[in-house]
């Protein structure tokens, strides 16, 4: 366990906003999960709000416990490559694939079968998840990218954090939005009902800015096929702001219950069809673009003869 002493300068903002500031290296969520499990002080009182306000002077007391790393075991599982050098992987992810093993999800994910293909990989940005510098839903297909050295974790971070890289999607919803084109800028965060579960939430109770440009590329009948660019990367985020505005992602079993399509689908019909970032050594654009799966392409097949669309 390490421990950390801050002493707070002048009147400033709520705990947690002011320690992610200060401990750039921890996420807002892991220091909101360190303050509700009790492993911050301040005036050497424990705290679990993280919504007191810090007053000059304020003494902060930081405990990280250890965290036991799971044991990772190279497997092997096919990987659809879109690019690769001696500093990055570029992956075409398929449905059902868990990204890093977690609590329930032990082995078989993505990070075991680049273990396999990058034996090099263990330590590169932390032993939970090797070379991971973004993420996506075990049943959201399409690029994600793997960082190879340290060097490559460090720069792809600093590009996601400075919204340089760009992430495009292609998300078949239900119903027609009413114009063709549009941005969702709403604060998303853990749903307070449902640990499991996003929704949107206030930055004042802890939610983080999230924004989702969104415009049509079809329709049929009562189906609309969107593109989505992320200007922002939060958990679930084009799922829970679709849902939102009345259009959720077909096939979401968490935020568009009750809609049915009739067609068996592996996953929600959501697939980060390009990437574009810079490359970490030669400064080069790394553009990658992503075949959808056959079950994606299949379903817009057979919106087109319901709708009668060509």
């Amino acid at each position: 366990m390490s421990v950390i002493n801050i002493q707070v300068p002048e009147n400033c903002q709520r705990l947690d906003v002011y320690l992610s500031q200060e401990l750039s290296d921890l996420s807002r969520s892991r220091i909101q999960q360190l303050i509700e499990q009790g492993h911050v002080q301040v005036n050497d009182t424990v705290c679990k709000s993280k919504k007191i306000h810090l007053k000059s002077g304020d003494r902060i007391t930081l405990e990280i416990p250890a965290i036991q790393p799971l044991e990772l075991v190279a497997a092997d599982i096919p990987l659809d490559i879109l690019y690769e050098d001696e500093e990055i992987i570029i992956l075409n992810k398929p449905a059902g694939l868990v990204v890093h093993p977690a609590p329930g999800h032990p082995d078989g994910t993505l990070v075991n079968a680049i273990l396999a293909h990058c034996p090099n990989l263990p330590g590169i940005g932390g032993v939970q998840r090797p070379g991971i510098v973004h993420r996506l839903d075990k049943d959201t297909t399409g690029a994600i990218a793997i960082a190879k050295t340290d060097l490559a974790y460090q720069h792809l971070q600093a590009q996601l954090q400075a919204k340089t890289a760009r992430r495009e999607y292609l998300g078949l919803v239900y119903g027609v939005p009413k114009t063709s084109t549009g941005s969702i800028d709403l604060p998303i965060g853990r749903n307070p009902q449902d640990r499991k579960k996003m929704a949107i939430v206030s930055v004042e109770d802890g939610g983080r800015n999230a924004i989702t440009h969104w415009q049509v590329q079809e329709r049929f009948g009562n189906y609309t096929l969107i593109h989505f660019q992320l200007e922002t990367g939060r958990t679930h985020q084009i799922r829970v702001h679709s849902s939102k505005i009345g259009h959720p992602i077909v096939g979401d079993p968490i935020y568009s219950s009750g809609h049915s399509i009739g067609v068996n689908l592996p996953g929600q019909a959501l697939h980060a069809w390009k990437l574009q970032l810079q490359h970490p050594v030669s400064g080069n654009l790394v553009a990658v673009t992503a075949p959808p799966p056959r079950s994606f392409t299949t379903l817009l097949e057979v919106l087109r003869r319901r709708s009668g669309v060509s």
